[in-house]
């Protein structure tokens, strides 16, 4: 199977290279690799020009966001497997396609998820939560559950059927997403038990007491957009099954 994976850029001069090499050294060569750039002006293009003969598709032009750049990314991949990897983070080690690749081949499942480490941002050693997404069940969700997005590998026909990204969410757009293809529409998934990616801290849902308390209502609207009806703690769960991350 082809994968393809897509990166969104704007202004990553200082992260990016961690993210194209561990993009470029994958082990599996089935690859294409996608870059949306949303218009940068420090020196991320240059970096990216350093590994064109590497990369298959580079657009770089203005767009509404995020999520935006991320659609633009999908409707261009060619690839059975479509994975996203912000340029914040990098896999752990060269085999993980191979690794993925490998479960969708065993399980025939439509997605697969894995494990995720936080790390400092200036020290990529440093590891400061684990987010170790566990086996899904059906009231994963209700009970406040979601696997890490840059984990989250799909088959292309899954956005296809299902849709891309609600470019209405700011934050939770991901989340959203994961929600409609998983809880909503029980595609077939599975879980790869290991430690896939690591994301710098800093995320801008987490930013601030402000932001998180957005996140958290654009949490509620995801339920409220796919006509679901989450229980009382749900969405108290969600923020709260972090704090576990830390030990």
């Amino acid at each position: 199977m082809k994968v393809s994976i897509i990166t969104v850029t704007f202004n990553s001069a200082d992260t990016l290279q961690d993210t194209i090499h561990s993009v470029i050294t994958q082990s599996y060569m089935n690859t294409e690799f996608i870059i949306i750039d949303g218009g940068s002006t420090d020196n991320t293009l240059n970096i990216v020009k350093k590994y064109k003969g590497s990369i298959s598709v580079v657009v770089s032009e203005k767009d509404q966001g995020l999520y935006d750049a991320i659609n633009k990314g999908i409707d261009l991949a060619t690839g059975d497997i479509i994975g996203i990897l912000h340029s914040d983070d990098f896999y752990i080690h060269e085999h993980v396609i191979s690794h993925y690749v490998k479960v969708f081949n065993d399980k025939n499942c439509h997605a697969v998820y894995s494990d995720l480490y936080y790390v400092k941002r200036e020290n990529t050693d440093k590891i400061i939560r684990k987010w170790k997404s566990g086996n899904y069940n059906p009231d994963s969700f209700i009970n406040g559950w979601m696997p890490p997005h840059p984990t989250f590998f799909v088959k292309k026909e899954v956005y296809n059927r299902l849709g891309k990204f609600n470019t209405e969410f700011k934050t939770a757009a991901d989340y959203e997403l994961m929600l409609r293809f998983i809880h909503k529409n029980k595609i077939d998934l599975a879980y790869l038990p290991e430690y896939t990616v690591k994301m710098r801290i800093g995320g801008k849902s987490n930013a601030s007491v402000k932001n998180r308390v957005n996140a958290n209502l654009e949490d509620r609207k995801a339920w409220e957009v796919n006509g679901l009806k989450p229980r009382f703690y749900t969405l108290y769960l969600k923020p709260f099954r972090k704090i576990f991350q830390f030990f």
